[in-house]
């Protein structure tokens, strides 16, 4: 995508969910993830690349200690649709015995996540509870459920917020959805 093709797909699209939604939205999920998970010493695990801005505003709100690793799986590259689970990076911190916190940007057919909590129970996790900033009501049933959720999407193609348009607009504080979706 060029920079003037990211603007015109920027200057199109509709606001689905303003910024003032969003903050309204992390502080509230951090209220409720301290009160699950405050005294269990939990490790974060954030989903790169689309979950960075929700766990950077998400994580100064936990005002509990807890450890911070991240890993990467993918089923999406730079593509639109989802295609087979890519894990490019697995945790390094070690899961086995602990309580696990996963943050992602959206939930969205719930394949991708499935198999993240799927592959933390295998490593011996004793829990892994999800967090997600985004849940697109996509009408189908998932395979996992966000144990945390902060807003939910019309089932279109959305960027904002961490996610991205062919990997524009992660950095924008609201999400938008794209004209034609």
């Amino acid at each position: 995508m060029t920079p003037a093709t990211a603007r015109q797909l920027l200057a199109e699209a509709e606001l689905v969910c303003p910024e003032a939604t969003i903050n309204v939205a992390i502080e509230r999920l951090a209220a409720e993830i301290a009160v699950v998970l405050a005294d269990s010493y939990p490790l974060v695990l954030t989903v790169m690349g689309g979950a960075v801005v929700f766990a950077g505003q998400l994580l100064p709100k936990l005002a509990f200690p807890l450890e911070c690793d991240y890993l990467h799986a993918t089923r999406y590259g730079a593509a639109t649709a989802g295609s087979e689970l890519n894990w490019i990076v697995e945790p390094r911190t070690p899961v086995a015995g602990r309580t696990i916190l996963v943050l992602d940007d959206i939930l969205d057919a719930g394949v991708t996540l499935a198999a993240i909590k799927e592959k933390l129970l295998a490593l011996g996790a004793r829990e892994c509870l999800l967090a997600v900033l985004a849940e697109k009501d996509t009408g189908c049933t998932k395979p996992v459920a966000a144990d945390f959720t902060g807003v939910r999407l019309p089932n279109r193609f959305v960027f904002g917020c961490g996610m991205d348009a062919q990997g524009a607009w992660r950095n924008l504080p609201a999400i938008y959805a794209a004209k034609g979706t």
